[in-house]
């Protein structure tokens, strides 16, 4: 009897390519920063500056239990002050680079956990 496999599709929202400047969501491909959750998908994350307190307190929107914040080609930490908003809403967050902040994202999505990601993308 030949073994078959059956080949599981991604889950809503997944994360399928990624790079330095590109991020690939379903048949969209995001060149500039995104919000990104477990339940509404992916959209453009305008800020001048994505790790201050105004950008990062959109994280509280996203209906998530944990935040995984991609910070760009390299890890970058936010100042406390600006990290206030997401501990204000009791939400848990990790603080990487992008491209090891969507590999988190994903696996976490896996698993079915509520997850939200803010993720810069192509800046360093």
């Amino acid at each position: 009897m030949a073994m078959q496999f059956v080949r599981e599709a991604a889950p809503a929202h997944a994360i399928l390519a990624f790079d330095d400047v590109s991020v690939r969501i379903g048949e969209r491909i995001f060149t500039t920063s995104i919000a990104l959750s477990h339940r509404t998908g992916a959209a453009p994350w305008p800020t001048s500056d994505p790790l201050d307190a105004a950008a990062l307190a959109h994280a509280a929107t996203l209906d998530a239990e944990i935040i995984i914040i991609g910070t760009g080609r390299r890890q970058r930490f936010p100042a406390p002050s600006a990290l206030r908003p997401i501990i204000e809403a009791r939400l848990g967050f990790e603080v990487m680079d992008t491209r090891a902040a969507c590999r988190t994202y994903n696996v976490l999505l896996s698993e079915g956990r509520r997850v939200g990601a803010l993720l810069v993308i192509g800046e360093s």
